[in-house]
């Protein structure tokens, strides 16, 4: 026996001990098949214990064990909280992440003012993703200081006259301007609030201002657009100091027309009104000189810390004395025309346009407070016209309704009249002299479709008037969008030649010589022309709107507040 054979048995008897006689292979294939001193050789069973589980997760079936599917919820009883038999979590729907998803792509190339229109609008779920944002640093702008700038930028916006709407697009286009872009901001009457929340688990910072004072300077409105549209470009990096200095320079900016030159401006207005109605040259200079000492009366007044209402009951007296007095003095004038045009420049057109601007676009509650301002303005001049019309029929004043009914047979005069009228207002509301020449344009267009349409086509007052803003509005918001500016400096001053002044006189000397019903008449009437001014600035800008590329995938969606879902 050799040496090779005496070991081959002693190898065989030594393997038998770890491998069953039937899995004895050549040594050289029992090396190659084993690749691990942990893994279990050919032909070995293990046992299976019930200390260990072989499946990967505790939460998983074990094989062979089937579970009955529940059965399906009794009809007759449900709940809120149960989930609908036709759920399915393989259809359903994932999670909006907190930066929104960007569903709709915003254009560059459109104003700001539309961009963040668009996005107010939508809901929470739908914004576009944030656009990059100013940051001077890796951390940011304080949150605090932001809401602070954003604040105040929205303070000067309401104070000016602008509507809620566009006040939350500004403050919403500041604030997604440094980074915050899950911001909602809320605009009443007379208080502003903000609320930003980092993320779904972090606590919101809510900050609020309240509006005191409301000063129609549409030179500082305009400004403020300006550093707005700064603050929402991406190529203009403006930091959070430099909008602070820029914020404190126009609230430090004076007036750009002095008093005397707002007085001026009062008694054009009132003398070109009365050419309107079918004064002469004295009428002109008798309406004027009432509406500048109503003007001067109203300054004394307020520095007297008087409210408004009687500011404008003040204001409203001379000029109706002074009608009063050439009736008496039986001068050969139209007293009527001269108390109309005293009215023209006392008639709140602007806070009405902005009181039915906010209604419809949905925010009723700063539509009622805005209308209720002008109701207490109209109430006002009501009350000072009436105390001077009383005094002047017990004094024996013959006051003829038809006298103010004439129109002059001159349109170019008239036109002439209306664009003076139109200047004189933007005066008064401090627009820039830049805007002031297209606002009188705007104005004369508005007069002549309304002469075009009622005077020769005799159509009827309310519908002209409401065409006539319509083009108003739809010339102005089209001028804005040239600009990049705010839409009010070219359509406020522009309806003031449609403002229903005669209607108003009507009404109150009806009511004043115990003629009750035909007054109501007259200031129902006035009423009519006034939301007809308002409604149709509102529709020529909404029109104007649907002709403008707003730069997003679907179309501008609409406020769904009172649709019921």
């Amino acid at each position: 026996m050799t040496d090779a054979e005496d070991r081959k048995p002693q190898s065989d008897e030594a393997r038998s001990v770890f491998i069953p006689p039937t899995s004895v292979t050549a040594p050289a294939e029992a090396e190659s098949s084993t690749t691990s001193e942990f893994a279990v050789p050919d032909g070995l069973a293990v046992p299976k214990t019930g200390t260990e589980s072989e499946t990967t997760s505790e939460f998983a079936l074990p094989d062979g064990l089937e579970v009955a599917p529940p059965p399906p919820p009794a009809e007759t009883e449900g709940s809120a909280f149960s989930t609908p038999s036709t759920y399915s979590a393989k259809q359903a729907a994932a999670f909006t992440p907190a930066s929104g998803i960007p569903l709709v792509s915003l254009a560059k190339d459109v104003p700001w003012q539309d961009r963040m229109r668009t996005m107010l609008r939508m809901p929470v779920t739908e914004r576009p993703a944030p656009e990059p944002v100013q940051r001077h640093d890796e951390a940011g702008p304080a949150v605090p200081r932001v809401l602070d700038l954003t604040l105040r930028i929205g303070e000067l916006l309401l104070a000016g006259g602008e509507g809620a709407e566009d006040v939350e697009a500004a403050m919403f286009a500041v604030c997604r301007s440094y980074g915050l872009d899950r911001c909602e901001p809320n605009v009443t009457f007379t208080l502003l609030s903000i609320s930003y929340q980092p993320s779904l688990v972090d606590d919101p910072v809510t900050a609020s201002r309240t509006v005191r004072r409301r000063s129609p300077d549409y030179t500082r409105l305009a400004a403020v657009y300006q550093l707005v549209d700064d603050l929402s470009d991406d190529e203009t990096h403006v930091s959070l100091e430099d909008a602070y200095r820029r914020l404190a320079e126009i609230r430090r900016n004076r007036h750009p027309y002095p008093g005397w030159a707002l007085t001026a401006a009062s008694g054009l207005l009132a003398g070109a009104a009365s050419v309107l109605v079918g004064g002469g040259f004295l009428v002109f200079v008798s309406a004027a000189i009432g509406a500048m000492l109503g003007d001067r009366l109203a300054w004394l007044c307020a520095g007297r810390g008087l409210p408004e209402f009687y500011q404008f009951t003040v204001a409203a007296m001379p000029p109706a004395a002074i009608g009063v007095a050439l009736t008496l003095a039986h001068a050969d004038v139209k007293a009527s025309a001269v108390i109309t045009g005293g009215l023209f420049a006392l008639l709140p057109g602007r806070a009405l346009v902005a009181g039915v601007q906010d209604g419809l676009t949905g925010f009723y509650i700063t539509a009622s407070a805005r209308l209720l301002e002008v109701l207490y303005f109209f109430v006002g001049i009501v009350a000072g016209v009436l105390t001077v019309l009383y005094f002047g029929v017990q004094l024996g004043a013959n006051l003829n309704p038809d006298a103010a009914l004439g129109v002059s047979d001159e349109p170019l005069w008239q036109i002439a009249a209306s664009m003076l009228l139109s200047l004189a207002f933007a005066v008064l509301l401090q627009q820039e002299r830049s805007t002031v020449l297209m606002a009188t344009l705007n104005g004369g267009v508005a007069w002549v479709v309304y002469g075009a349409m009622h005077y020769t086509g005799d159509i009827s007052p309310v519908v002209s008037t409401t065409a006539a803003a319509g083009l108003v509005g739809l010339f102005g918001q089209l001028l804005a969008r040239y600009r990049f500016a705010s839409a009010l400096p070219y359509t406020t001053a522009a309806i003031g030649p449609l403002l229903p002044g005669s209607a108003t006189y009507f009404g109150l000397l009806g009511i004043a010589q115990n003629e009750v019903d035909s007054g109501l008449t007259s200031l129902t009437k006035a009423v009519a022309l006034a939301m007809a001014i308002a409604i149709g600035v509102n529709l020529g800008s909404e029109i104007s709107r649907i002709f403008l590329r707003i730069g997003s995938a679907e179309k501008r969606r609409a406020a769904k507040r009172t649709r019921g879902f």
